[in-house]
């Protein structure tokens, strides 16, 4: 599956040879996104000195994203293996307290865009909860304005950002945004858009060479301040269904998520889809192929997530970043 900081491909003989993996997986998804990530992730995967760093964390917390972003946060900007390899040999404490008590929760707002014909479909009001919520960017689909190839989509915030997204096949793009009555969202540890600390961190996720990202999250992040939605701490298997019994009744339960369950051991996914369709929520789901454990994904033409309804149905591929949707006829 893409990686995106969240495959964790392990060699039970030799962890360095699977982290090597791991980081040259990584530099194929950053390919035509980031140039410079793409190079960073092919040379840290051939680089024993900081090979040997990583072997020295835990599974979880060697993930490509996570280490790039430490080292930005540390030095202010984007590192290149020289730099990388400064902060392992000088600085190695001081990378490992920021790896260890942050994690890779990037809130790319405008994967709400890929996400939006499959809400608009749902029976109105909603009531939102999305799991793995970060700082709650994309707990906004209402709010954004949406641009799919011209055809145009207000949102209720008309000082909140367009996120243009390219439609490929019979995108079902709505006339309107959906009528949001209630919305939450859930994350072990959840960013406050109000401290600057985190959005500082938010900042460090992004790839560098998309610049576009980096105003997309700039004015996220000021539409969510107006209102911020409420993000609780707790976890997507023992605490989802005390927060889904806070939705309002006559409103449709809407459980989402994008780039999450790679992050979730196999067997909790499964437990996770079990709660999910106990609550009798509609369910859509925004990751990498084969991480839904009963849905057998067809070709993966794009290194590209798939969107699923209920946790069976594969309704469109999307790009991890919510610049195109390719609707599943």
């Amino acid at each position: 599956m893409p990686g995106y900081g969240g495959g964790v491909a392990m060699s039970g003989h030799d962890p360095g040879a699977g982290i090597a993996e791991n980081y040259r997986e990584f530099g194929l998804d950053a390919r035509g996104r980031s140039a410079h990530y793409e190079e960073l992730a092919a040379a840290v995967a051939g680089d024993q000195m900081v090979i040997e760093f990583l072997t020295g964390l835990p599974v979880p917390k060697r993930q490509p994203n996570l280490l790039f972003a430490a080292a930005w946060y540390l030095l202010g900007q984007p590192p290149g293996l020289a730099s990388l390899r400064e902060l392992v040999a000088g600085h190695a404490a001081e990378l490992t307290a920021v790896m260890l008590a942050r994690r890779t929760q990037t809130n790319e707002p405008a994967r709400c865009a890929t996400l939006l014909p499959a809400l608009a479909a749902l029976p109105e009001p909603l009531a939102l909860i999305e799991v793995g919520a970060s700082a709650g960017l994309t707990l906004l689909p209402d709010r954004y304005c949406y641009d799919f190839g011209g055809q145009r989509v207000p949102g209720t915030d008309p000082r909140a950002p367009v996120l243009r997204c390219e439609p490929r096949g019979p995108v079902p793009v709505p006339a309107r945004v959906p009528r949001v009555a209630w919305r939450a969202g859930l994350d072990l540890s959840p960013l406050d858009v109000n401290d600057g600390d985190d959005m500082r961190w938010l900042g460090c996720l992004l790839w560098p060479g998309e610049s576009d990202r980096e105003q997309r999250l700039a004015a996220a992040i000021a539409t969510a301040r107006r209102d911020p939605p409420p993000v609780y701490r707790g976890d997507l298997l023992t605490d989802l269904a005390a927060l889904a019994a806070k939705a309002p009744p006559g409103a449709t339960l809407v459980i989402y998520h994008s780039a999450v369950l790679a992050y979730v051991a196999k067997p909790q996914r499964r437990q996770f889809a079990a709660a999910v369709r106990d609550l009798g929520a509609a369910w859509l789901s925004n990751e990498a192929p084969l991480v839904l454990p009963d849905v057998p994904a067809p070709a993966d033409p794009d290194r590209a997530f798939l969107l699923v309804r209920d946790g069976r149905v594969p309704v469109a591929w999307t790009d991890p970043h919510g610049t195109w949707v390719r609707w599943l006829s």
